[in-house]
């Protein structure tokens, strides 16, 4: 290996490097001398490198050594956010919500839980986004056209319904019910209720001894079959506009009773003086009720003169022909624009009618169903005048149809009358024996 010799150089070192040289060796030597009973371990200093690439690797090594590696600065949430979520988890005790910026309002709402009292969100909240929330989350099927689409009317209408439904009278507290008033008055238009479950039946007591053979078992009363009084819930209600009812049990299964199915007299006449005090209803129905004369007699006589009542549907009851001249009686006294009685015995249990004239009069195509509806029993029905009254020529053909059939019977009864007569009528009085 060959050396290299480098001329010598005249330059004179300066000062500040000769002092500097002195110190290192000065300090080189205490340290020297200081450490040789123990050589600790000492980590070399890292040594800048002063290549090309030096500044890159100074700005890749990280500044800060975290215990999180994956904390950073642009995650920490800002003042706004924090506050939005100590006034959402304290809603309900200290509900804030109209003294913010509606931005700030909408994510409140957003993330507001759907269990939350009615009483603290009821007059509170208007949002449709929190009310069809509410309403996914209790019931599957939600349409919300029936109810005006307004999520927020179709929430507190089937709660009202659901709370009827299940109510038991002289079990069920009523301020279940009542209390509710306050908060949904200014939102319920529509009541629709296909069950009232009737009180609930206590087994008798058992017989004892100690009662005298001529006991009292004839005197003990039936137990009441009423349900629950609409009076007080309507009257609180100040837009209900319609009322649809059906006074029976669903999914009764094997405790059937036909007493469940009881619409009594006392249900009947509280009906009667609720719908009448209700101004402002439109749309009345009672079907599958077992409504009959005397009871259709008792909910008509109340709808004369009502201001406001435009449908009437009755059906699906057992009226006869004194309730179908109650409800003749009232087309004159109202403002009555439908009226329902199919599926009922209107004509049916009629045997000496045999001509009708309706001729003139607008009863329509729905009308002309209904005729034919109520006459599908009859027998003795022989003349229909149905002239000028806008009646569908099916309805026309059908109804025809029935007269002939009922033509030709009464054919049939002139011509062989023994024929259609009662056996005991037909072989006479039997002689007594002896």
């Amino acid at each position: 290996m060959q050396e290299t010799v480098t001329p010598p150089s005249l330059s004179v070192p300066s000062r500040s490097s000769t002092s500097t040289q002195d110190r290192s060796s000065t300090a080189g030597q205490a340290s020297s001398t200081a450490q040789q009973p123990s050589k600790p371990t000492v980590n070399p200093t890292p040594v800048k490198s002063k290549g090309p690439n030096s500044g890159a690797n100074v700005r890749r090594m990280r500044r800060i050594i975290a215990e999180d590696a994956e904390w950073s600065l642009a995650i920490v949430p800002l003042l706004r956010e924090l506050c939005i979520q100590h006034i959402v988890k304290n809603f309900q005790n200290n509900p804030i919500l109209k003294q913010l910026l509606p931005e700030h309002q909408q994510k409140v709402l957003n993330h507001l839980s759907p269990d939350l009292p009615l009483a603290v969100t009821a007059n509170l909240i208007n949002d449709e986004s929190y009310w069809r929330r509410c309403c996914m989350q209790r019931w599957p099927v939600c349409y919300v056209a029936k109810h005006g689409g307004s999520w927020k009317r179709m929430f507190f209408e089937r709660h009202l319904e659901n709370l009827l439904k299940h109510f038991i009278p002289n079990t069920t507290d009523p301020a279940v019910i009542l209390d509710l008033l306050p908060l949904c008055r200014k939102y319920v238009r529509r009541i629709q209720v296909d069950q009232f479950l009737p009180p609930v039946q206590l087994p008798p007591p058992p017989w004892s001894g100690e009662q005298s053979d001529s006991g009292s078992e004839g005197e003990m009363e039936e137990p009441a079959m009423d349900h629950y009084q609409l009076g007080d819930l309507v009257a609180g209600l100040s837009h209900l506009e319609e009322l649809d009812l059906v006074y029976g049990v669903k999914d009764c299964g094997m405790n059937f009773e036909w007493n469940l199915f009881l619409f009594t007299y006392r249900d009947c006449h509280s009906l009667a003086a609720t719908i009448k005090a209700c101004h402002t209803l439109k749309i009345f129905r009672l079907t599958r009720s077992k409504v009959d004369d005397d009871k259709a007699r008792i909910l008509i006589h109340s709808l004369l003169d009502h201001p406001t009542l435009e449908e009437l549907d009755l059906s699906h009851n057992l009226i006869g022909d004194r309730g179908g001249r109650a409800a003749a009686k009232l087309l004159s006294h109202s403002r009555l624009r439908v009226l329902n009685l199919a599926n009922n015995q209107v004509l049916s249990i009629n045997t000496t009618l045999t001509s009708i004239n309706l001729s003139c009069n607008h009863i329509g195509q729905d009308g002309g169903k209904q005729l034919l509806e109520g006459m599908s029993d009859n027998k003795t029905l022989l003349g229909f005048d149905l002239r000028l009254s806008d009646v569908s020529q099916e309805s026309e053909y059908l109804i025809g149809q029935a007269l002939s059939a009922n033509r030709e019977a009464a054919r049939q009864r002139a011509l062989n009358p023994s024929h259609f007569m009662s056996p005991i009528t037909a072989k006479g009085p039997e002689n007594p024996v002896g």
